[in-house]
């Protein structure tokens, strides 16, 4: 598994001028609102060295392992940073979930650390050893500046310091973590047209933008874009309708683009309750679940959500956020994510078909902005559609 190159953001050549709005003022407030009293040190000692000290410490922590594991929780009680950040769409969801408090970046980590002032480092936990150092390298080779990148890699409790970073720091913080410094340079050969995905386990699905394409057959797998069309070149096996998919939304930049394999979180949320409001907003996601937090609103009703590893995603994070969906399937899920979802929840699978065309049809039908009742949506969208589909998982 390659854990991202950065999670759901369009790279650093691509951020628009409203992200860069996002994250200053992001930024911004994180710095201003968030005040952090260290825990008592030993004696003649300080939380942070006096020399550093007059500079904020930034923990960006990325994916939703480090949360589920407890390394976020060991790592902020030990280094008493000042301000937490986290990236990426699973890892916002584990991190709701550890009592943290926490600042979502919905950016890529090196597009954070590059509009930062003050000292900074990046906490991963990679499926593997070798798929946490080369995320690491993929972000260290989008650092501007010349500063490097401290990357706290607890898969295997090594300490990076990436490309002649600040080595006080990376030293100051292996010796309280008990990590072992070791000094990297980035050579990550990515480009828009070529890139390699490594730490794969054979058998695993391989995603590009949230989307499963394939699946591994070695521990690399390579891909190229020509003319904006993906095209795997080894270590896959290509998922047809997965390809097509990716097709009609169309593939990014490779060096921009989401792509992974493996599991995007490998734990179950806790015991679900219903949240939202039983009337409101109702909000469609075709395909494109890594859009999930910018449709949740305190208005949302529920989520009519079409394709099943799309389901499977948005179940998950609406289990956190007690969100029910109506899940529009046609039975190709890959297992990207543990299945689980919010009281109120229905998934349907089509009985002829694809999802893709009965959801569609489904997502028409509902109008837009209007406020609904999600029971009563629920059971309308049932009876209409009797013959079309079936239920497969009914939590009303």
């Amino acid at each position: 598994m390659e854990d991202v190159p950065e999670y759901g953001a369009p790279g650093l050549d691509g951020v628009s001028f409203l992200d860069n709005i996002y994250i200053s003022i992001l930024l911004i407030n994180t710095f201003c609102i968030f005040s952090i009293i260290h825990p008592q040190c030993y004696p003649g000692e300080s939380p942070y060295s006096d020399q550093m000290r007059s500079r904020p410490l930034t923990c960006i922590f990325h994916g939703p392992a480090v949360f589920d594991e407890g390394d976020a929780a060991r790592i902020e009680r030990i280094l008493a940073p000042d301000h937490l950040i986290v990236a990426g769409v699973m890892g916002r969801t584990a991190a709701m979930e550890s009592g943290l408090v926490i600042t979502p970046a919905d950016l890529p980590p090196s597009f954070v650390i590059n509009k930062m002032t003050g000292d900074s480092i990046l906490v991963n936990r990679g499926k593997t050893p070798e798929s946490g150092r080369w995320f690491g390298e993929i972000v260290a080779g989008r650092i501007t500046g010349g500063r490097g990148l401290v990357h706290i890699e607890c898969s295997d409790q090594t300490c990076y310091l990436w490309n002649e970073g600040d080595r006080e720091l990376a030293e100051y913080v292996a010796d309280r973590i008990g990590y072992m410094v070791v000094e990297v340079s980035s050579s990550c050969r990515n480009t828009p047209e070529i890139r390699t995905i490594h730490g794969c386990l054979p058998g695993e699905p391989v995603c590009v933008e949230g989307i499963t394409i394939g699946y591994a057959t070695s521990g690399e797998v390579i891909l190229s874009r020509h003319n904006g069309t993906l095209i795997p070149i080894s270590g896959i096996r290509v998922k047809p309708h997965g390809m097509e998919k990716l097709i009609a939304i169309g593939c990014p930049p490779l060096d921009r683009a989401w792509c992974k394999s493996g599991q995007i979180r490998s734990s179950l949320p806790e015991t679900p309750a219903r949240r939202a409001p039983v009337c409101g907003k109702i909000a469609v996601i075709d395909h494109a679940a890594l859009d999930i937090y910018r449709i949740i609103t305190p208005d949302l009703a529920g989520i009519i959500t079409i394709g099943d590893d799309t389901t499977a995603v948005c179940g998950h994070i609406g289990a956190v956020q007690g969100v029910p969906v109506f899940g529009i399937t046609d039975g190709d899920a890959d297992g990207i994510v543990p299945e689980t979802y919010a009281p109120g929840s229905v998934v349907t699978h089509v009985i002829c078909g694809t999802d893709d065309d009965l959801g569609r049809k489904i997502a028409a039908s509902i109008p837009q902005d209007a406020e609904l009742c999600w029971d009563r949506l629920v059971k309308d969208i049932l009876r209409t559609y009797s013959g079309t589909i079936r239920i497969v998982r009914d939590l009303r």
